[in-house]
This record gives C-alpha cells, structure tokens and sequence, in this order.
C-alpha cells in the first residue's frame, strides 16, 4: 500500500476521505500516534521542533527497512 499525505481537502464521510484516499481509521490511528509525538516534544520542550521531526522520520525508515533485510 502506498502512503497518500493529507492534501486539506478533508470529508468525513463514507470509509474514505475523498481527499486523500485514506481509510478514515487509518487517518485516526494516525492523529493518535502523531498526537502522541506533539505530547513528547512539548514535554521535552525542544526548541528545535524541525530537527526532532527529522529525526522521528529517519528512525522510521531506518526500523523499517532494517526490519525486511
């Protein structure tokens, strides 16, 4: 499956949004996950907040692909 990114065209109806594609429980689990992430950041008042998103996507892609190797 391959990720669509929010495009700010959301609907909420139906099991889709019409405007990325994207299961509405996938887009929850999401808003979950990243809601857990601001809650961190902001606990370790980072000031650099680009630098600590960065380094969150890098370590995804890291696990992920040391994981099907």
């Amino acid at each position: 499956m391959k990720f669509s990114p929010c495009i700010g065209k959301c609907t909420h109806e139906g099991t889709h949004c019409e405007g990325c594609g994207r299961r509405h429980e996938e887009i929850a689990e999401m808003n979950l996950l990243v809601g857990g992430l601001v809650e961190f950041a902001s606990k370790m008042k980072y000031e650099n907040i680009g630098d600590f998103a960065n380094g969150v996507s890098h370590a995804i892609k890291y696990k992920i692909e040391a994981d099907h190797h």
